[in-house]
């Protein structure tokens, strides 16, 4: 039976989510799949493009339904925007067993995992921030959703494992830690000065 890529990603998902990153493996998928591994490379060139194809399609089924392209933010303030885009990037990858391990690191290779930076840098456009500070805002955005998901994502599967004896976690600080950012970047930008007259 032969495959088409997007089916062959939406199976990568199910392995993702069933057996973690570290089992989504060409010959996992293969098995899964019924092919040969070697079957895979007519439609990924390595694994890592396969896993770069599977964060994104991680990130587009968690992206919220909005009136806008695919590749837009929502309305709002810039503020509010930012916010709109990390929850929703916070919230696909806990969707998935090991989706922040695997967004953040298809991100860091630079081979995915674009579009939640691109929404970033447009709102961080509208902000009135210098743009010589753009890039690293949205950086440190991304890798503050990143790092805390990932801190998230990690103790709820230890606690749900048995590998620590930690409750999970009553509430997440996830939009306290994002409000602090925020306050850093709103301190950066431009204030127009007061009119004249």
């Amino acid at each position: 039976m032969s495959y088409r890529r997007p089916d062959i990603v939406a199976r990568a998902v199910e392995v993702l989510d069933t057996y973690g990153l570290a089992d989504l493996t060409m010959r996992r998928l293969g098995g899964e799949l019924g092919v040969r591994p070697s079957a895979l490379y007519h439609h990924f060139a390595s694994k890592q493009t396969l896993l770069a194809a599977v964060a994104d399609e991680v990130l587009a089924r968690g992206r919220a339904p909005r009136d806008t392209p695919p590749d837009t933010v929502p309305d709002g303030s810039w503020d509010d925007r930012v916010v709109a885009v990390c929850t929703e990037l916070r919230e696909a990858m806990l969707a998935y067993r090991d989706g922040a391990e695997l967004v953040a690191t298809v991100h860091a290779f630079g081979l995915g995992a674009a579009a939640p930076g691109r929404d970033l840098a447009a709102a961080l456009a509208d902000s009135g921030l210098d743009p010589a500070l753009a890039g690293t805002a949205t950086r440190t955005l991304l890798h503050f959703v990143f790092g805390h998901t990932l801190d998230e994502q990690t103790h709820l599967q230890a606690g749900s494992a048995g590998a620590i004896e930690d409750q999970p976690r009553e509430r997440s600080d996830f939009a306290a830690g994002l409000g602090i950012v925020l306050d850093g970047i709103r301190l950066r930008c431009r204030v127009a000065p007061p009119p004249r007259g």
